[in-house]
């Protein structure tokens, strides 16, 4: 992992055991690419709860984004609700979805294997929205997104691993498609 510092966080050690502990409302959280939709769908269908792509509810068609004040609004709308498995970045929201959460798992995939990922997606969907998109926002690859991507760990991770240790959360931090299969399906 390029010597990423780890990042120590206490969790249970599957979703069994989350579900067993009453989780209702659960963050996902990484990198795109990272796999956090897919993630979430399954996380969602094991505890029984509703999923919430926060990727559905930002973009407008066109990629167009909210205006800037309707954003935090819709986020704590969303974060209202009882029950709920939320995938997505939006490090501006992140304090405010932490308020509302019983837990968190974080995703914290290569950078290699996020852009991997995404490369495949985006070929794999061209022309239309992948999984977690809405109607009107077709994948697309684009040398922003592929640097976002890239710059994620220098960028993004230190703030993200701070708030996570600092929410008082349990956090599930998993590293590979494989620690991801296991903690689910074990």
């Amino acid at each position: 992992m390029s010597g990423r510092p780890a990042a120590a966080f206490a969790a249970p050690v599957s979703a069994r055991s989350a579900r067993e502990l009453g989780w209702r409302r659960v963050l996902v959280v990484g990198s795109a690419g990272a796999g956090k939709t897919t993630f979430a769908m399954r996380l969602a269908e094991a505890l029984g709860l509703p999923v919430i792509h926060l990727d559905s509810e930002y973009w407008r068609p066109g990629w167009q984004h909210p205006p800037e004040d309707e954003w935090p609004v819709r986020v704590d709308d969303l974060t209202a609700r009882d029950d709920w498995v939320m995938d997505g970045n939006y490090g501006g929201t992140l304090e405010r979805r932490l308020v509302r959460a019983h837990a968190v798992v974080f995703l914290d995939v290569p950078r290699l294997t996020c852009l991997r990922r995404v490369i495949l997606r985006s070929w794999r969907y061209r022309g239309r929205p992948g999984p977690g998109l809405p109607a009107g926002c077709p994948e697309r690859l684009e040398w922003q997104f592929l640097m976002w991507v890239w710059n994620y760990e220098r960028r993004s991770r230190g703030r993200v691993v701070s708030l996570l240790a600092a929410s008082g959360l349990p956090v599930v931090h998993l590293r590979s498609r494989r620690e991801a299969q296991r903690w689910l399906t074990s």
